[in-house]
């Protein structure tokens, strides 16, 4: 019997722009100047911007960018705290065709020249608060680019090394009223930094279709009602702000941008302008679990926030329960878009005690909804581990909230890319009901004696000393067992423990292969995103010498 080759659904039925049109979180704020044009978009000091003026300064961003020379495949980098302008840099940038580069504002000026190079920024948009290191940042620049300074309203007006100034670059701009979205969703939208703690950073390119998509789950994945009111202590320049940018056009939010973060701030903020969410690595809830009563401001609704970069404790997320803070446990990476990863909570879980729920969202979990893969593999085989809670393998994602891959290196994309999954460089489990956890990096694991022992578990019997304020845990060389934990600990203001009785602490509280053998005390070393830098800690190990 023949057969027509082509099925009679795909005949004649072909993409039009009636039918088609990419995705891109550009649609995002087109729509909510449409809708809520009198709706708040943005406050900051005394500024109060609603979506129709956001959406109209986005529009002469776009215009001011193409008028400079500005197109398709080009990049603009832009260096900021969380100010309005680089809010408005996620609409205005995209929509001239161009690839936003958020720079991390905590690097130094070698780092930024690298990064302005490797990226070929055209423009850099810079905060002349940041005048000092991006002028000898542009030292190491080796080709022309044009340089606007932004001056921030709320700070004290200093020079910078710009040609522009933005406010009047952008009002000397009519806004772009044709505007298009991108021809392909495939398209790159940002350009995001890693970390570089050894070597150069790479750089991880987003598509608009990722971008758009991500954007959409964080409101499905964390049940954001439309108008929330977040407050950005999370940095935009980190995996541009997890997307929540594009998720406040999404959902008509409003941003309170806030320069410096901290716990009077943020209870401040919170009183003042009704917060209902906010985002931040463990770094900032110990900033209000912490708070001094002075910082304090008492609030009578509930505030939600979600938290991811280190996996955060138990203990403190009991506490920041225990204060009014709903909170959700999220993981992700700068290659899958920020959060890709959601501790979903069940309702079953509504009837363990206060302890046992804050170990439930300890986890890392489950799926984004516009996540399609996660497993926990075995990296040389690529088999999946049994769900059991015990077997450890590496945490693997698949699916459009992936990057695109490692700019100028290719190398480095297929190694990332292997077996046809993203392999994170996370070891962890898979319990019963198939949510993940993780364990360690697989860097950071420690090896005593033939044992595999986690520093996240460490550290969480760590944390719940009511001494110490942070810790974090690393291998030390030992010669008998090969390298055994050691523990960096700060303790909370006025505190006096020995290293003795933190080691009895843990014998109380963690398998006796675990206790770590020493303990050193001090400030951790963080990275702006409130990671603890690990490898810092080894180099003290290593400094430390073996034990015998």
């Amino acid at each position: 019997m023949n057969r027509s080759i082509t099925s009679p659904f795909e005949s004649f039925l072909d993409k039009c722009e009636a039918n088609y049109t990419p995705l891109s979180p550009l649609s995002f704020i087109q729509r909510t100047a449409r809708v809520f044009p009198d709706k708040p978009a943005v406050v900051y000091g005394e500024l109060r911007q609603s979506w129709g003026e956001t959406y109209e300064r986005c529009k002469r961003f776009s215009s001011a960018l193409t008028n400079i020379g500005v197109g398709k495949g080009d990049t603009v980098a832009v260096m900021a705290p969380n100010v309005p302008m680089i809010f408005e840099a996620h609409f205005g940038v995209p929509m001239a065709g161009a690839i936003l580069n958020t720079l991390n504002v905590h690097l130094d000026a070698q780092t930024l020249g690298f990064i302005l190079n490797h990226g070929e920024a055209k423009v850099l948009i810079t905060d002349t608060g940041f005048a000092d290191v991006i002028t000898r940042a542009l030292q190491f620049v080796d080709h022309a680019i044009t340089v606007i300074d932004y001056q921030d309203p709320t700070i004290e007006a200093k020079k910078g090394p710009g040609e522009h100034d933005y406010e009047s670059w952008l009002n000397a701009a009519e806004p772009d009223n044709n505007w298009a979205l991108p021809n392909d969703e495939w398209d790159a939208i940002s350009l995001n930094y890693t970390s570089g703690t050894t070597g150069n950073p790479k750089g991880v390119v987003y598509h608009h279709r990722g971008a758009y998509l991500n954007a959409s789950s964080n409101i499905i994945d964390w049940n954001m009602q439309k108008h929330p009111v977040y407050l950005w202590t999370l940095p935009m320049f980190h995996c541009n702000g997890w997307c929540f940018p594009w998720t406040l056009a999404a959902n008509a939010g409003v941003s309170i941008c806030m320069r410096a973060v901290s716990g009077a701030n943020i209870f401040n903020a919170i009183a003042k302008h009704k917060v209902t969410h906010f985002c931040g690595a463990p770094i900032v809830l110990g900033m209000v679990v912490n708070a001094t009563d002075d910082e304090r401001k008492p609030f009578d609704h509930e505030v939600q926030v979600m938290t991811a970069a280190a996996p955060p404790p138990a203990s403190v997320l009991q506490a920041m329960e225990s204060q009014g803070f709903r909170m959700t446990h999220v993981y992700g990476l700068t290659e899958t878009y920020g959060p890709a990863v959601i501790c979903d909570w069940n309702s079953d879980w509504n009837a363990l005690n206060d302890n046992d729920q804050a170990l439930k969202k300890s986890r890392q979990g489950v799926p984004y909804h516009m996540l399609e893969g996660l497993e926990i593999m075995h990296p040389e085989s690529m088999q999946i581990v049994a769900a059991d809670g015990e077997q450890m393998g590496e945490a693997m994602f698949r699916g459009n909230i992936v990057m695109k891959g490692y700019l100028k290196n290719p190398k480095a994309t297929e190694a990332a890319f292997a077996g046809g999954w993203f392999h994170s460089g996370d070891l962890g489990v898979m319990h019963e009901d198939k949510y993940i956890q993780l364990k360690d990096r697989s860097k950071d694991i420690i090896i005593s004696g033939g044992e595999n022992i986690s520093s996240i578990e460490i550290e969480d019997a760590l944390y719940r000393h009511p001494e110490i304020l942070e810790a974090a845990v690393v291998a030390r060389p030992d010669n008998k067992w090969g390298e055994t934990p050691c523990a960096f600990v700060t303790l909370r203001a006025n505190a006096e423990i020995s290293e003795q009785a933190i080691i009895d602490f843990c014998r109380a509280n963690i398998a006796s292969y675990k206790i770590p053998k020493t303990v050193v005390f001090g400030e951790l070393p963080k990275t702006s995103t409130g990671k603890v830098q690990k490898f810092k800690l080894r180099e003290k190990t290593e400094a430390l010498g073996s034990l015998n």
